[in-house]
């Protein structure tokens, strides 16, 4: 067991934030699916385009936190931050950075 085998506070939170993040823009496009591709409601839309904005916000606040707290280079903050606009791309920069130990305390 190495020292970085465990993550740190900020990593955690980040790491669940990710997903929650990733999770919301799933059902976001479940939603567009609803509603351009078959016509049958809008409420998937409603409802997690309102959830995808909230979560957007908090993993780009927590990503920020993340990367000042847990000294990530600016290239990783950088990534984390792009990773919020592609529809699920949190999930993979998530397992990446905690394969480099950035989500791990030093």
């Amino acid at each position: 067991m190495t020292r970085f085998d465990r993550l740190a506070p900020a990593g955690r939170v980040f790491a669940i934030v990710a997903f929650i993040e990733a999770a919301t823009w799933a059902g976001l496009l479940i939603g567009m699916l609803l509603k351009y591709g078959t016509g049958t409601t809008d409420l998937g839309v409603w409802l997690f385009g309102r959830l995808h904005g909230a979560a957007f916000l908090l993993y780009v606040v927590v990503a920020v936190g993340a990367g000042v707290r847990l000294r990530w280079p600016l290239w990783a903050l950088l990534v984390a931050l792009v990773a919020a606009v592609p529809p699920l791309a949190t999930l993979p920069v998530e397992v990446w950075f905690r394969r480099r130990g950035l989500l791990s305390a030093r």
